[in-house]
């Protein structure tokens, strides 16, 4: 049955991960591979486990351990097949245990860093002599187990065997709990063990300390109910998990490669749109990824992309035919650079060279022009945090965190009049355009249109736009586009900046304004296609899930 489904449960949301549990699970419960009525069960294991011991404890090889209750019926999980037990690590082996060795003695050293969290992974180790590692850190033998005991490392699943190690002896991270397997056990089904996922969720859930520095008790570690097959069962589902981890490990690079290939493919024939010089180039192209839309748009990054592609086509006028009855571009633009001079205003438009050196061709009656010759373009201010006379007040206050894509209607803080008054802050009218020029993560190149009349922060451009050349909807389109291709060209090292200067400067492909408001409403149209398919997406992972879920608990 597990077999048989592989792909349907590495296909669902986080499947592959959720197919390792489920190996790990089916393993520790005697589910991954038949047993055998001929094995030695494992009752007589721990007889002579326990002679084993009484040997080590007289001959002074390690302290006699605390007797241990047994494990009562209901604090076992789940049933056991017949020839197994419930002991716990501490019964069937040395918890913690120490090295016997020469200081020149060369053994081998573990960092937390070194130890994987998948369960086919070895560590790594550095050789030392023992003398520089014996005291201080965790010890540690060949054949012996370890996990995590800090956050988050624990919660990661960060185990391992210990093997190949310099003259059988090492020491390392001093957050680490170690078992030492006893009377054959196999050290890789404890390991498998220590990574199923109900011991990581019960472990997390009695862990102590503070937020950041939170540990797994040694208590839980050595006390838990260890479910214990018989040996010759234990190196049968060894050997079936490893396989079964090589399989998640093809799939899971089968689908890495699907994805990378799918994005290469993506690109590519989104870039032949965004290259498509008439309409009748751009109906081809689009007919061509249109005959593949469910193989090609099956991921969100694809929608992403497409979404970006249609900004690009929208700047290139692609997506509405031309009225040749519409004013030409340039003439509004010429007679705004007019009436600026004529009332003083500071001349900022280039002049008809500069205006058309765009990165790519336009339609006729479009123009080149900078952000600064059809709009004003101001930067914020903070007043004084430390002043209370200065916050909650009347006039509206944007940072640069609440640009995003869309309309600002309301703003989580406001600012009074002498707070407007002594501060570089000023308020926009409706409509303005924002950009956010700095921040963390997705807010940095956003942009949004004020519903309202307010102010911003700093990091805050307003382009206050002249009316009868700029709609709003159209150049906040445009920030959409612009900004992604651009963002790398701001300041700032790892968080890319703009400033006031790189926003005025920036160009715009500017069409007759008739058109913008004809493009806008075809964007607007082009974006509730890409909402449906991010929500057909949504609703197939979300069946694929429940779907992988049924079948983990049928086999389970």
């Amino acid at each position: 049955m597990l077999l048989s489904n592989l792909n349907l449960l590495a296909q669902a949301p986080n499947g592959v991960a959720r197919l390792r549990e489920l190996i790990l699970t089916l393993a520790v419960q005697g589910k991954l591979v038949p047993q055998d009525p001929s094995d030695e069960p494992a009752s007589q294991l721990l007889q002579k486990i326990r002679a084993e011991k009484d040997r080590l404890i007289a001959e002074g090889k390690i302290r006699r351990d605390k007797p241990l209750e047994e494990i009562a019926e209901d604090e076992k999980p789940f049933g056991l097949p017949k020839g197994w037990e419930w002991p716990n690590l501490a019964t069937v082996g040395v918890i913690n245990p120490r090295n016997d060795a020469t200081d020149e003695t060369i053994a081998s050293f573990v960092e937390m860093r070194s130890i994987p969290v998948a369960f086919s992974a070895e560590h790594v180790a550095e050789s030392r002599p023992w003398r520089d590692i014996k005291s201080g850190f965790t010890q540690f033998a060949e054949g012996d187990v370890g996990v995590a005991k800090i956050t988050p490392c624990f919660e990661n699943g960060k185990s391992t065997v210990f093997q190949n190690l310099s003259n059988g002896i090492g020491a390392g991270t001093t957050e680490l709990h170690i078992v030492r397997p006893l009377g054959g056990i196999a050290p890789k089904y404890v390991l498998l063990f220590l990574k199923t996922p109900a011991f990581l969720l019960n472990g997390e859930a009695v862990m102590t300390g503070s937020a950041g520095q939170k540990r797994m008790p040694r208590d839980y570690f050595e006390r838990t109910p260890f479910p214990l097959p018989p040996l010759a069962e234990q190196s049968r589902i060894v050997t079936r998990v490893e396989e079964l981890m090589r399989l998640c490990d093809a799939l899971e690079a089968k689908g890495q490669l699907e994805a990378t290939q799918q994005a290469q493919l993506v690109s590519t024939l989104l870039a032949t749109l965004t290259e498509s010089e008439t309409p009748a180039q751009l109906a081809d192209n689009w007919h061509r990824i249109a005959t593949h839309f469910d193989l090609l748009l099956d991921r969100p990054e694809a929608v992403d992309a497409l979404e970006q592609t249609i900004f690009g086509l929208a700047m290139r006028g692609m997506l509405v035919p031309q009225d040749l009855s519409d004013e030409p571009a340039a003439e509004v633009v010429k007679r705004i650079a007019e009436r600026r001079k004529q009332t003083r205003m500071k001349s900022v438009a280039g002049d008809s060279d500069d205006a058309d050196t765009g990165s790519f061709s336009l339609p006729q009656s479009w123009a080149w022009c900078k952000v600064e010759q059809i709009a004003t373009v101001c930067l914020g201010g903070t007043p004084a945090r430390q002043e209370p006379s200065y916050w909650n007040g009347t006039i509206s206050w944007v940072s640069s965190g609440e640009v995003a894509n869309g309309r600002i209607s309301d703003t989580k803080e406001t600012i009074t009049p002498a707070g407007l008054a002594n501060s570089n802050a000023k308020v926009y009218p409706r409509n303005t355009v924002l950009i956010a020029m700095i921040g963390q993560g997705k807010t940095r190149g956003q942009s949004a249109i004020l519903d309202i009349e307010a102010c911003t922060n700093q990091n805050v451009a307003g382009l206050i736009l002249e009316q009868e050349a700029a709609d709003p909807d159209f150049i906040f389109l445009w920030a959409l586009h612009e900004y992604v291709r651009t963002r790398s060209g701001g300041r700032g090292g790892a968080q890319p900046a703009l400033n006031g200067a790189i926003v005025r400067s920036l160009k715009v492909p500017l069409p007759p304004l008739a058109e913008q408001f004809r493009i806008v409403t075809r964007v607007a149209q082009l974006r509730r296609l890409c909402a449906d398919l991010r929500q057909r997406l949504a609703a197939s992972q979300s069946t694929q899930a429940h779907l992988a879920e049924a079948l983990v608990q049928e086999v389970a």
